[in-house]
């Protein structure tokens, strides 16, 4: 054991190891935590601004007159960030239990800032109301004129 006058006891170096020696500091592992927190952190800032953040183009529906038939005509306003290029929206119908019942690609031509565009939706059924599903500046190819 220890004599009375020894502050600090003497531990068995074969039980315990050496003091201070191939024992890593804990500090680097919270260096390692923080940049893993920061990583982390940082590449959920970055999914949130590209899924909510603003949208190049956007549309909102101003109108919608029913049609004969089955059809429902569509006006919608178009705000682009780019004028020079051309654009597409997706408008859809809805019936009456709210279930989409037709929709339609509409083609925005490049031109000024704010475009107005009206287009006919056909129906499944007797349309009740109608939105814009979304807008892209990606085009398919059936839409885009020679």
């Amino acid at each position: 054991m220890t004599a009375e006058g020894d502050a600090v006891s003497a531990r068995p170096a074969d039980r315990y190891g050496t003091a201070g020696k191939g024992k890593p500091s804990k500090r680097w592992r919270r260096w390692l935590f923080v940049a893993v927190a920061l990583v982390v952190s940082g590449a959920i800032g970055w999914i949130y601004y590209l899924n909510l953040g603003s949208t190049p183009i956007d549309a909102e529906r101003i109108g919608f007159k029913e049609l004969p038939n089955d059809a429902m005509e569509v006006t919608i306003n178009v705000t682009r960030d780019d004028d020079s290029k051309p654009g597409v929206c997706v408008v859809r119908v809805r019936d009456r239990s709210g279930a989409e019942s037709g929709r339609r690609e509409v083609l925005v031509p490049a031109g000024a800032g704010h475009s107005r565009v009206s287009t006919v939706v056909k129906s499944i059924g007797a349309p009740v109301t109608s939105d814009v599903f979304g807008c892209s500046y990606s085009i398919p190819r059936y839409l885009s004129t020679p």
